[in-house]
C-alpha cells in the first residue's frame, strides 16, 4: 500500500512537539473525495493549539491546521459533481454546511486531524471547487479556507455590506487584509488600523486601503474614525482585538452598526473590563462573535474572489518539512506579516 507524510503534534508546549510520519495513504468510502493537498494556509488557531492556549478541544497527537487548497484524485462512487483533477479547498468544518458552526467538535486540526499531510481523506459535502483557469495561486485558495470565509461572515452573515459603506479592519492579519480585498471589491469605503506606518503603507498601496490609522500615535482610534465618517461612525468593524478594543469599536460604529468579534489578541485587564452590554445598548449596535463560515459562506467567498479576480493576500511560503513548518509557525508567531502565511506542499 502507498503511503505519504503526515505531520503530527506530539506534545503541544512549543513547535518542537511537530513531528512528522509515514502512514498508509486513507482509502475512501463512497461518500468520499482523496484530495492530493498542494498549500496549506496558517491561522493564529494554528499557533494557539500547538503551544496549548487553544481554549476549546484538541485530541491527542492531532495532524494540525485546518486550510488545504487540493486536487482531487480519487472519487467515491456515490458522490456526484466531482472528477479527478478538479481544484478545491475543504471547509474548516465539513459537517456545518450552512447557517452557523453549532459546535467546536468537528473543525479540522483541533478535534479531528487536520490537512498538514500530502492527502486528505473528507465527505464531498465539506469541498468546494474553484475556478480551473484562476489566476490565483494555490495559497491564495487555501487562504480562503478560515481567513476569508471569517470575512465573508462578517461583511455578509448578517445584514449584508452595501457599496458605500464604511468598514473598520484592525491589524494587517490575514482575516484583516482579505477583508479589506473583499469590501473594496463590494464597492465599500475601508479603513484599516496598525501600529506599524511601514504596514499601514503597503496595505494602502497594494490593497487600497481608503483610509489608515496608527493607533500608536493616535490611541483614540475611534475618534479617527468618526472624524473619517464626518461623525456619523462607521458601518462594520472587523473586532481582532477583544476586551482590549471593543470600547473603542463601539465607540466608532455607527448607530445600529455591525461589529464582528472574531479574535482576541489585546486582552484588557479586570479592573479595565468595558461593560460591553451597557456600550452596545447605548449604540444599538450588534456585537456578534464569528465562528468561521459554514461550507455555504465559503462557497460564496470562492465564488465572489474568483468572479473578481481578487489579489488575496499571502505573504510568505514555506516548506512541507519539519524546519519548514516550524519556521513558518514562528514567522506567524512574531506579528511580522501581513496577509497569510502559507506551508507549500505539492
Amino acid at each position: 500500500m502507498s503511503t505519504h507524510t503526515v505531520f503530527r503534534l506530539t506534545h503541544r508546549n512549543g513547535f518542537d512537539g511537530l513531528e512528522a510520519s509515514n502512514e498508509t495513504v486513507p482509502e475512501i468510502d463512497r461518500h468520499e473525495l482523496l484530495i492530493k493537498v498542494r498549500s496549506v494556509a496558517l491561522n493564529f488557531r494554528d499557533i494557539a493549539i500547538a503551544t496549548s492556549q487553544y481554549p476549546f478541544p484538541v485530541k491527542d497527537n492531532v495532524t494540525p491546521c485546518s486550510d488545504a487548497m487540493g486536487e482531487v484524485v480519487e472519487v467515491g462512487s456515490s458522490v456526484p459533481g466531482f472528477e479527478k483533477g478538479d481544484p478545491v479547498v475543504v471547509a474548516f468544518d465539513p459537517t456545518a454546511l450552512y447557517g452557523t458552526i453549532d459546535n467546536w467538535d468537528n473543525g479540522h486540526g483541533g478535534p479531528v486531524d487536520g490537512v498538514l499531510k500530502q492527502y486528505l481523506q473528507v465527505s464531498y459535502q465539506g469541498v468546494v471547487k474553484i475556478p480551473k483557469n484562476s489566476s490565483l495561486k494555490d495559497e491564495q485558495w487555501a487562504a480562503l479556507v478560515c481567513t476569508g470565509a471569517t470575512a465573508w461572515n462578517g461583511l455578509y452573515g448578517n445584514i449584508p455590506l452595501r457599496p458605500g459603506q464604511t468598514v473598520l479592519f484592525q491589524g494587517t492579519g490575514g482575516v484583516s487584509v482579505t477583508g479589506l480585498a473583499l469590501a473594496k471589491a463590494a464597492g465599500a469605503k475601508t479603513i484599516i488600523t496598525s501600529s506599524s506606518d511601514d504596514k499601514l503603507a503597503y496595505v494602502k498601496s497594494t490593497f487600497g486601503a481608503d483610509y489608515t490609522i496608527n493607533y500608536k500615535k493616535t490611541p483614540d482610534w475611534a475618534a479617527e474614525a468618526k472624524k473619517l465618517t464626518n461623525g456619523v461612525g462607521v458601518d462594520y468593524i472587523l473586532e481582532n482585538g477583544g476586551s482590549g478594543t471593543i470600547k473603542q469599536s463601539i465607540e466608532a460604529i455607527k448607530f445600529g452598526g455591525i461589529i464582528s468579534v472574531i479574535g482576541f489578541l489585546s486582552q484588557a485587564s479586570q479592573e479595565e473590563m468595558p461593560d460591553v452590554a451597557a456600550l452596545a445598548l447605548s449604540k444599538g449596535c450588534v456585537v456578534r462573535g464569528i465562528i468561521i463560515g459554514s461550507k455555504q459562506q465559503l462557497e460564496e467567498v470562492v465564488r465572489f474572489v474568483g468572479n473578481h479576480d481578487i489579489n488575496i493576500p499571502v505573504e510568505k511560503t514555506f516548506g512541507f518539512s519539519k524546519e519548514g513548518v516550524v519556521e513558518a509557525l514562528e514567522y506567524m508567531a512574531s506579528g511580522s506579516h501581513i496577509g497569510k502565511v502559507c506551508v507549500k506542499v505539492s
